[in-house]
């Protein structure tokens, strides 16, 4: 009885309001708690307990659940329990499928070893690379600094500062994929989807610029 009546109503409360605060009041006491505990109940009963990461993935998909929440439309006749339930389902049966795929492909690593000449392999410096990498970031760190004017828009100022402070907070962030960061900067910044996309294509369009005159040696 994790998911009853009241987390059903929770999560139609959040779909029906735009109030960052009530939705994060509403998450936190109600659906997250749901959710969680539904994530590890389909783990264990469909034996997805066997996939080699599940830890991360199961947070993964909890946080994944958080972006498409709002997606949710209770006038489908769909109740929330039997829709995030199957959505969740097939959300690690896709796993499974990648990871099985991925195993075909891969050979073992050991074995590998075991047929090449001890005498042919080659030890690589991996310093060159490493302060390539190094050099890269200072320079993209320099050009982000002058991104900053005087004259942007609220939502693309949100937007510019929220990238900052992820990329300052790399180290400290426990999930790092698209949809994990898309959250991220929802929370920053308070706005949709949508109008971060908008900001972050004009980010990107300045990156790919510095991306090309970095590779051509311009930099």
């Amino acid at each position: 009885m994790y998911f009853t009546q009241v987390h059903e109503d929770a999560i139609v409360k959040y779909c029906n309001t735009t109030c960052n605060k009530t939705r994060t009041k509403l998450y936190v006491d109600w659906i997250q708690p749901a959710f969680d505990e539904m994530v590890d109940k389909i783990v264990y009963t469909y034996k997805f307990t066997t996939l080699p990461n599940i830890d991360e993935l199961r947070d993964e998909c909890k946080i994944w659940l958080t972006t498409i929440l709002s997606k949710y439309d209770p006038n489908r006749g769909s109740k929330a329990f039997s829709y995030f339930s199957v959505i969740t389902k097939n959300w690690f049966i896709h796993k499974v499928k990648q990871t099985t795929k991925r195993a075909k492909r891969e050979v073992d690593y050991e074995d590998a070893l075991k047929q090449v000449d001890e005498e042919k392999i080659i030890t690589h410096n991996p310093f060159p690379a490493e302060q390539e990498f190094r050099d890269f970031w200072k320079s993209l760190w320099s050009e982000i600094e002058c991104w900053e004017t005087n004259d942007m828009k609220e939502n693309e100022r949100k937007v510019y500062n929220a990238v900052r402070t992820i990329l300052n907070s790399v180290d400290d962030i426990e999930i790092f994929n698209k949809k994990a960061v898309y959250l991220y900067l929802r929370e920053l910044t308070g706005l949709n989807t949508k109008q971060i996309v908008s900001q972050l294509n004009k980010l990107r369009k300045r990156y790919f610029l510095f991306k090309a005159d970095w590779d051509n040696g311009k930099i």
